[in-house]
């Protein structure tokens, strides 16, 4: 057959679904292909958006996602998005194209050396010189990019081997296993969380699984342990449970770190040195358990006492398993930790003032939206405000990005979730500067007849970066601009545009958008001047309870 009917075929053999991109001339073989296929191509207004679309579907499916370029200016539009999904840990093949490599009339036009270039951003990338060679890359490429730790994969495809005759056939997929813990690394764990007096849980991004959050669930209901999570591990455990303390947002001095500097032990689940630190170890400190699929990345500030290398599910399920509550043990303080953060965190989240401040913000959108609803934030300082403020009750329901930490991902993330995800309510939070980066997806959401909610917190800056400066004692320079008037530039799309006026018409402009179908806009000036005076003032003026 073919080359690029091998290829999709290929693809079609590993269950791959949706394929997001723009062709160009050099991928014409490769659509001719898709267009006899079972693949559905899902065509965006920009190739970083398909990235962001593509590693989003991986993030909530464990499956790979899968994007397409052409060479030159297409393929390099990839680069922040394969780099999203390589720190995030998300699973995506990115497809190029390139001008043919057997002969070539064109000089160097628009050829730039793409698996050089992809090299340092993704875990493996290989450019196709043989039609034959196509079943195997495909196989290796789809292995390696879902094999944890996951990330991003490359293959480019020369436009003469996409159209030249290969007598190779696709291969056929096989199920693995993940390797078990060492035993005697399980029974030091259970020995060590039986001597502590008030050992701790976090879990981090890399328990973000749906195996990994019914085991670590069973394992708190169990122990009775109490626990955090870091802004990629929301949702993991519900938030609700009553062992939950809270979301670290920031490195320390936040209300949370009161109960992780009185542990003598934190089980450290899912870690990821890619996230800012949710703690620092310090000499004498607590002592640390180290649960991952691989070891620990040992620094100054993160040094554990011991690595349980394994299946992060298998292993919970293991501890859960060999551990009973111990009489030794005194969550007392948790508890009282517990009520504290409760308390600090409802703190003005009933303040009507207009311009909207982010605690009340916080609070709307979470009574908005149900049990299952997904918020897909973009990046700005609001961030923290929900990474803190906002509970998580089902894994996934709060994609951030707490890695590459990428402007222009909140919209094309919360389209990937609503395509995963048709029957749930989906919300994409993002600043006006992320969303003008890659608002022309507005387009694609329209024309896909997605229905779905992008708001826009409104205040005319860069405001983290303008924060950031005033906090560090600088004038205001360099952050201010201009906008559209978001209401006719959602119309001009085919959407619906709301504009918030008064802070009290927030609730039933949530409950309106949400329960009626199409894409709904909404504009939101936000206040931000309780940055400083609670992220920086009060947390550094707090005391920890006794």
């Amino acid at each position: 057959m073919k080359a690029s009917d091998l290829f999709v075929r290929s693809l079609e053999q590993e269950g791959v679904e949706f394929i997001f991109g723009i062709p160009g001339e050099e991928n014409l073989d490769f659509l001719e292909s898709l267009r006899g296929s079972k693949i559905k191509l899902i065509l965006t207004r920009h190739e970083q958006a398909a990235g962001f679309i593509a590693a989003t579907y991986g993030r909530l499916t464990g499956k790979v996602g899968v994007c397409l370029s052409t060479l030159g200016p297409g393929v390099t539009n990839f680069v922040t998005a394969g780099a999203y999904a390589q720190l995030g840990a998300m699973p995506i093949l990115m497809i190029s194209g390139q001008k043919p490599i057997k002969k070539s009339k064109q000089g160097r036009f628009q050829i730039l050396d793409v698996v050089e270039m992809m090299k340092p951003l993704t875990k493996f990338t290989k450019q196709i010189v043989h039609g034959n060679n196509i079943p195997v890359l495909v196989h290796e490429a789809m292995r390696i990019a879902r094999e944890e730790r996951p990330g991003a994969v490359h293959l480019e495809l020369p436009e003469d081997i996409a159209a030249e005759e290969c007598s190779a056939t696709p291969f056929k997929t096989v199920s693995t296993r993940r390797p078990r813990s060492d035993d005697k690394a399980l029974d030091r764990a259970v020995e060590m969380i039986r001597a502590a007096k008030q050992p701790l849980l976090l879990i981090g991004a890399g328990a973000n699984r749906n195996r990994t959050c019914e085991a670590l669930t069973k394992f708190i209901n169990k122990t009775g342990i109490f626990c955090f999570n870091t802004q990629m591990g929301k949702g993991v455990v519900n938030e609700s449970h009553p062992c939950f303390l809270g979301t670290a947002a920031l490195s320390n001095k936040d209300y949370l770190h009161c109960a992780i500097d009185r542990a003598d032990l934190i089980i450290n689940v899912g870690h990821d040195v890619i996230e800012k630190p949710p703690f620092f170890m310090v000499e004498g400190g607590a002592r640390v358990i180290h649960i991952n699929h691989f070891s620990a990345h040992v620094d100054e500030v993160y040094f554990p006492q011991l690595d349980v290398v394994g299946d992060i599910a298998g292993t919970i399920d293991q501890l859960a398993d060999k551990l009973e509550k111990c009489e030794n043990w005194d969550f007392s303080y948790f508890k009282r930790v517990k009520d504290e953060v409760e308390l600090h965190l409802k703190e003005r989240s009933e303040d009507a003032r207009f311009p909207v401040i982010p605690q009340h913000l916080v609070a709307q959108v979470r009574e908005a939206m149900p049990d299952d609803g997904i918020i897909a934030l973009d990046n700005g300082v609001y961030k923290i405000w929900f990474a803190r403020n906002y509970k998580a009750y089902m894994p996934n329901t709060v994609l951030l990005d707490n890695a590459l930490a990428t402007m222009g991902a909140g919209l094309p993330s919360a389209m990937g979730a609503k395509i995963v995800y048709p029957d749930r309510k989906v919300m994409a939070i993002c600043g006006d500067g992320g969303f003008m980066m890659n608002s022309q997806e507005m387009e694609t959401a329209v024309r896909l007849k997605l229905n779905l909610v992008v708001m826009i917190l409104r205040d005319d800056a860069y405001g983290m970066i303008k924060w950031k400066q005033a906090g560090m004692g600088f004038p205001n320079f360099g952050l201010d601009y201009g906008n559209p008037d978001f209401v006719q530039y959602a119309e001009s799309y085919g959407a619906k545009g709301h504009r918030l006026k008064a802070t009290d018409q927030l609730p039933e402009l949530l409950k309106e958008c949400l329960n009626t179908n199409g894409v709904h806009l909404i504009e939101v000036p936000v206040d931000y001047s309780e940055n400083e005076k609670v992220l920086i003032e009060e947390l550094n003026a707090r005391t920890c309870i006794l």
